[in-house]
């Protein structure tokens, strides 16, 4: 596809306009998300899904996944003209997806079958706590959530990721050195460092720290290792190393498990008083379910900027761990400086916008930092 935008709009304009873009189109999805669940919990569309459901079969859980499925097809059906136009079209008309029509629906249907997989499980273990334990269920599940999302974290770099991405380790062997260089100088051992095929859907870069216990591993995306100089691969592999070093992951598990477990306490408090006013006869009653899940998404869009202000001082953390352990801050601040041109990434975001929606520092704040710094 031609990149018209890429032709007539200059760098640090396009990725403003990019960023911007895709910022309200995230936006407006979320909204129109709340909103499709609202109307068919307060036009009593969800009484009729939840009759439907009981007429496949007067089994509770079974009815539960038709119920589900006819909420989520509702919702998928609804938004996904602004989904399809900010993960496909966007991406093509800014010049940074290598995917094709059929790949991108491909890897659409695997997400979504590899959600099912997961999800599933965890919903009919949700109602099946909501329906024997109606007073306490949020406690009970805020357990359950944490032991799934370990098990998660454990298994996402060596049965879910490789789903998505073919991984093989870095070959390049004076690369390597540098590497294991720099995990000995530290004392860290770490399972390996791989790369992986990301060119086969974005012309983007990244690179991240994964897993947990023994499958823990730092990736690095193919168009990380084609686009970058050894120098700047070892500040980027630094800074992973950085949150590797720092636990960031376990922290951030330890603030996720106390968040859900709020969200869930005030969920139950919330959705148990609002039942009468509804004439809602119990807790697990399906077509009441929307309403519970409005209380956990609004709790949760509230609570995301304290996420992302952890998240943010986590990447400081990281950011200032490899430029006191690498050599050349100059080639950290290079590095930061072809992400953000590579990633179309917008280097100066308005102040209110990096709080409400960033989980990076702006990469202007990082860059100067790494330029300026002075190892202690």
């Amino acid at each position: 596809m031609e990149d018209v935008i890429s032709q007539t709009i200059p760098g640090e304009d396009r990725a403003k306009r990019y960023s911007e873009l895709k910022h309200k189109l995230s936006i407006r999805k979320s909204l129109l998300s709340f909103c499709v669940l609202f109307f068919i919990f307060i036009s009593g569309l969800s009484k009729e899904f939840e009759r439907i459901s009981y007429s496949f079969s007067h089994n509770d859980y079974f009815a539960l996944l038709v119920f589900v499925f006819l909420i989520g097809l509702v919702e998928g059906v609804v938004t996904f003209p602004l989904s399809f136009y900010s993960a496909y079209i966007i991406e093509h008309k800014f010049n940074l997806s290598n995917q094709t029509l059929f790949s991108y629906f491909k890897e659409e249907l695997k997400g979504f079958a590899v959600g099912a997989v997961l999800g599933i499980p965890v919903i009919l273990i949700f109602y099946y706590i909501i329906k024997n334990y109606p007073s306490v269920w949020w406690l009970i599940m805020g357990i359950v959530l944490f032991i799934f999302s370990t098990l998660v974290a454990r298994i996402m770099p060596v049965l879910i990721l490789p789903l998505f991405y073919k991984f093989k380790p870095v070959e390049n062997e004076s690369l390597n050195k540098k590497i294991l260089a720099l995990s000995e100088k530290i004392g860290v051992r770490i399972k390996g460092v791989f790369t992986f095929n990301m060119s086969k859907d974005t012309k983007k870069a990244n690179a991240a720290f994964t897993g947990l216990g023994k499958s823990k591993r730092i990736i690095l995306g193919d168009t990380l290792l084609e686009n970058f100089t050894e120098n700047e691969i070892e500040s980027v592999f630094a800074h992973e190393l950085g949150h590797y070093r720092m636990k960031h992951i376990r922290k951030l598990l330890l603030l996720s498990t106390v968040v859900t477990f709020s969200g869930l306490f005030l969920t139950s408090f919330l959705y148990s008083k609002s039942l009468s006013f509804f004439y809602i006869p119990n807790v697990w009653t399906l077509s009441a379910l929307p309403l519970l899940l409005l209380y956990l998404i609004a709790f949760f869009t509230v609570i995301s900027p304290l996420s992302n202000y952890v998240s943010r001082r986590f990447e400081w953390q990281a950011d200032k761990f490899a430029l006191q352990i690498c050599s050349d801050n100059l080639s950290f601040a290079s590095a930061l400086e072809k992400l953000a041109e590579q990633n179309l990434s917008d280097k100066n975001p308005k102040k209110k916008t990096e709080i409400l929606f960033h989980s990076h520092p702006s990469l202007s704040k990082r860059i100067d930092y790494a330029k300026n710094f002075k190892k202690s």
